[in-house]
């Protein structure tokens, strides 16, 4: 088994997006985001053994303080699994195996990173990776309307008839005003703990203009009954798998509870498109109340050297240090102007 790159303008995609295990953030619109505001540069890989075609590899080709990364994807693209589209039967272990040449020999990568939701655990430790097990959740679309609402518990419930009685309507948006009104909302989510978004707008923007062209990009608006936007949220999704990518909301109206009749709406629409799986992204206990199981969320590692690992962790630390540094000097800076 060999991986060998295949020439981008070459992709043949409608074939690609015939795999079973197909998910939007493998397709060629949300790559060409993720190059966009990453600086990237898009890598497709053919999986052949002995002139058969077996899958394809789909990653991302990045430049940082001197060394070359292949996410697949990477901490902070806001993507969450992107890995191998696989025929029937084709062990993702062997797949990993041939691809570690690859990524290190053939493309001279420092460092690799991927996250696959079909990749197993303790096959990928065998093979020398270091894995991070987070939490997520996700809901099970092939149950009923009536079951899936029964299993969000009482209170989650109770906030989307509460919307309901409230007047509050959901509406599927267009793009061309909603990048703003969804990033001045997240700001003030963010204002709340005395932070600022992790993104910039452009980011929301670059998404809708890649993504949305594809008919798979869900934006919703919840407006209140004088008719102002107070929340919004987006949802990508393909074939088996949609997605909770973002949600923001004004702090004065969450009284009303937009945010869960949002996700409510969100769960129904790709209901109606066939979806089988919808996942809530990473952490967040407060996402257990829509109802989904708990399952895990892996990320896998391996560096050429300890050398880069070590840089690879380190400037993480550093990342998080400088947003919890900013987090309590605003703190300090409150309690003194209260005194």
């Amino acid at each position: 088994m060999r991986f060998t790159r295949e020439p981008y303008k070459l992709v043949d995609w409608e074939r690609l997006d015939t795999f079973a295990d197909r998910t939007f953030s493998q397709r060629k619109a949300w790559l060409d985001f993720v190059c966009q505001t990453q600086g990237g540069e898009p890598v497709v890989a053919r999986l052949e053994d002995a002139g058969s075609t077996l899958g394809f590899f789909t990653g991302v080709l990045i430049k940082r303080m001197g060394f070359s990364i292949m996410g697949s994807p990477f901490p902070g693209w806001t993507t969450p699994y992107m890995g191998f589209n696989l025929s029937p039967g084709v062990s993702r272990t062997a797949a990993v195996s041939a691809l570690i040449p690859f990524i290190f020999r053939d493309l001279n990568c420092h460092h690799f990173e991927i996250a696959d939701p079909f990749l197993a655990g303790d096959d990928m430790v065998k093979l020398g990776f270091h894995v991070r097990t987070g939490q997520t959740f996700r809901s099970d679309l092939t149950l009923s309307e009536e079951e899936l609402f029964s299993r969000m518990d009482s209170a989650c419930r109770r906030c989307v008839r509460k919307a309901a009685k409230s007047d509050v309507i959901v509406e599927e948006a267009d793009p061309d005003s909603f990048p703003a009104e969804y990033y001045q909302q997240l700001v003030d989510v963010f204002a709340k703990q005395n932070l600022t978004p992790t993104y910039r707008q452009e980011r929301v923007e670059a998404l809708i203009k890649r993504y949305y062209p594809t008919g798979d990009l869900l934006l919703l608006r919840a407006r209140n009954a004088d008719g102002r936007c107070i929340a919004t949220g987006i949802y990508p999704g393909f074939n088996k798998i949609s997605f909770f990518w973002g949600n923001a909301s004004f702090r004065e109206y969450q009284h009303l509870r937009p945010n869960e009749t949002l996700h409510w709406h969100a769960m129904k629409y790709w209901k109606r498109r066939g979806t089988q799986w919808h996942y809530w992204g990473n952490g967040g206990e407060y996402k257990r109340k829509y109802g989904g199981e708990e399952v895990p969320f892996m990320e896998f590692r391996l560096s050429r050297g300890a050398a880069t690992a070590i840089a690879r962790d380190t400037a993480k630390a550093l990342y998080f240090y400088g947003r919890n540094m900013k987090r309590q000097v605003l703190a300090l800076r409150r309690s003194f102007l209260a005194t």
